[in-house]
């Protein structure tokens, strides 16, 4: 073979002093530089950097606060009705026959026992005589048989079937007296006729409807109750009711439902207004006012409402440290500008602008609310509970100053 297939020889530098004396240096230089690292010690820079800052708090969010003073009231359940007639029945005829004579017209008031129409007799007048000539017979006979009997010319048999024929006799009298009593009509209980049907000359049957007879002395309003405000309902409270006429009239509640509709799951409450001259109409819309109770309520916007994480309804108000409180609320009444809540401190310092963006526990710079007039003012909602202010009198002299819809609460400056 030539010299290019001579094998590869490799260089090795084993027998070179100098080769021997770099390993070891090189060795010393790694090991130096080990120890170095493994101190952790690292040449100052001769330009020391400055400390950094401490990290700035958050500037407190700017919030306005309104101070508000609570105000002694007393809770209303308010409900509307329909005022129902104390009683409200049709009168029948109990006999069939000719109207004779009609004695009332529609819309007289009428006392119990009036009578209001007579059918014709002459029938019934013949009817009575034969059943009394009969009686007389049956009487007669009777006697006849009883004395014989004493005399012994009779016999028991023929006094027993005498006294069965009088005493059916006399049924037959009873009987034709009643039909002519029930010729004549009568008003059952005082009241008003509200409808009469009936004129001289007509024919009616036995049973027939002839007239409707209302009795509103006293009227009887009924309304609804929640589930929830039923525990707030009693017999015997009182009850102020005003009609939709206007009319205005105290009342008492007299009955309270135990058992809730299937449809609509609320209670029946019946509250009487006596209307002793019956000037009220039955009827008619009635809104029923009844006091549960006194309590302590603020006048706010419904716009200041919160709900916190867990989605409870309530009012961020600042306490003396400038911190956020969170307070869980109960809406009293409420009314076309603002809205009665229960809930806070009696007085207290209400986030009106910024309570979104603040949470409970924080602090915050409260400044004071300007240019907005806070005084309740308006009507009531209807269908919702509501409460009147009690005027302010000297300690343990509270009484109520009017209606709800007359007593505007004034906020507390």
């Amino acid at each position: 073979m030539s010299d290019t297939s001579q094998e590869r020889q490799t260089l090795s530098f084993d027998s070179d002093a100098g080769s021997k004396r770099s390993k070891f240096i090189a060795g010393g230089i790694a090991l130096l530089i080990g120890l170095w690292m493994g101190s952790g010690y690292i040449i100052p820079s001769e330009e020391t950097e400055e400390a950094a800052p401490a990290p700035l708090s958050p500037e407190a969010v700017t919030v306005a606060v309104r101070g508000s003073q609570a105000k002694s009231v007393t809770q209303v359940f308010v409900a509307e009705g329909q005022a129902l007639p104390d009683r409200d029945t049709m009168v029948r005829a109990e006999a069939g026959g000719e109207i004779a004579e009609v004695l009332v017209a529609k819309g007289d008031v009428v006392d119990a026992g009036t009578l209001i129409a007579r059918l014709s007799t002459t029938a019934r007048d013949s009817d009575l005589a034969r059943a009394r000539e009969e009686l007389s017979r049956a009487q007669r006979e009777y006697d006849n048989a009883e004395a014989l009997l004493d005399r012994g010319v009779s016999t028991v048999d023929r006094v027993s079937q005498a006294r069965a024929t009088l005493a059916a006799a006399q049924a037959s009298v009873t009987s034709a007296e009643e039909a002519l009593n029930n010729t004549e009509i009568r008003a059952p209980f005082p009241g008003r006729l509200e409808m009469l049907d009936i004129s001289a000359g007509e024919f009616v049957s036995t049973g027939e409807e002839i007239a409707r007879l209302v009795d509103n002395t006293p009227l009887t309003i009924q309304v609804q109750v929640p589930q929830q405000s039923l525990k707030d309902i009693k017999e015997g409270q009182s009850a102020e009711v005003v009609f939709i006429t206007g009319t205005e009239a105290q009342g008492k509640v007299q009955f309270v439902s135990s058992s809730a509709s299937a449809e609509t799951r609320t209670f029946t409450a019946e509250v009487r207004v006596e209307n002793a001259d019956g000037a009220i109409p039955a009827g008619i819309s009635a809104r029923v006012r009844i006091p549960t109770g006194e309590t302590r309520a603020h006048f706010v916007s419904p716009a200041i409402l919160s709900l916190d994480t867990n989605g409870t309804l309530g009012v961020k108000t600042v306490n003396d440290e400038d911190k956020v409180v969170f307070n869980k609320i109960a809406i009293v009444r409420a009314q076309t500008d603002g809205i009665w809540i229960a809930g806070l401190p009696d007085e207290a310092e209400i986030i009106t602008i910024g309570q979104g963006f603040v949470n409970d526990g924080e602090t915050v710079n409260p400044q004071p609310e300007t240019g907005t007039d806070s005084s309740p003012e308006g009507q009531p909602m209807a269908g919702v509970p509501e409460i009147d202010e009690l005027e302010e009198q000297p300690a343990g002299d509270g009484q109520i100053t009017g209606s709800a819809e007359a007593a505007q609460p004034e906020q507390a400056e």
